[in-house]
């Protein structure tokens, strides 16, 4: 069930840990809530139940703690006195992210073509011919997992450390959105033809064009991205 302005039930949106993961559980539990609210399921502004979010979650609440105080410093939540923990996050944040992955993105693209190897360059290849199939085939699975290796590569042939881990904050997909987006046969046939030019760019070391491509497609694909979790919804 879905409640007003498309946001899911509590009980709808975190899925209890795998009791084999609870080593690891702070980092699973900010993983998790960090896509939740990428992923639009929490309103701007909602304010965050910690010993609900404990009971979704299946764990105690100092690893709910730990994760908000995470996603505080990530500024996707804020705690205010007397008023805990709120949602941060909206349209003009996420807009936001999309444009600084957008410049990070292309500037690991430029580099990736003046530093990529022989070997890389193949390895690139074979990745796209990889989606190529999978485009064909629909499978929403396969290309989720072939669009991080192709962009893994690329920050791999680039040789930019600092850019990439800088690029952890400003993933704004979930899995789910990644499946509603492969779902369109027409936007998985665009996706395709961007990668295959960022490719091409990059074998060709072809530093200015890879950096084009790469912005293009990023901003690109952050606009599908919006309307997916906000719709026309206009920031109050």
């Amino acid at each position: 069930m879905v409640q007003e302005h498309g946001q899911s039930e509590p009980s709808e949106r975190i899925a209890k840990l795998d009791p084999s993961v609870q080593v690891t559980v702070r980092d699973h539990v900010h993983r998790i809530l960090r896509a939740t609210i990428i992923g639009g399921k929490f309103a701007p502004d909602e304010k965050i139940n910690e010993r609900q979010l404990a009971e979704q979650f299946g764990v105690s609440t100092t690893p709910i703690k730990e994760a908000l105080r995470q996603l505080e410093s990530e500024g996707l939540v804020e705690a205010l006195p007397r008023r805990g923990v709120i949602i941060r996050f909206n349209m003009g944040w996420a807009e936001e992210m999309i444009l600084a992955r957008a410049a990070l993105e292309s500037m690991i693209g430029h580099l990736a073509a003046k530093r990529i190897s022989d070997d890389a360059c193949q390895a690139l290849q074979a990745t796209v011919r990889l989606m190529e199939a999978a485009t064909s085939s629909g499978n929403a699975d396969e290309l989720i997992a072939l669009n991080e290796t192709f962009h893994d590569q690329i920050h791999r042939a680039s040789r930019c450390d600092y850019l990439a881990r800088l690029i952890e904050r400003q993933q704004f997909y979930d899995a789910s959105i990644r499946r509603i987006i492969h779902s369109d046969p027409a936007e998985r046939e665009r996706a395709l033809a961007e990668h295959r030019a960022i490719a091409e760019a990059i074998v060709a070391r072809n530093s200015d064009g890879a950096e084009r491509c790469m912005r293009d497609h990023v901003v690109r694909s952050g606009d599908i991205y919006l309307s997916i979790v906000f719709g026309n919804k206009e920031e109050k």
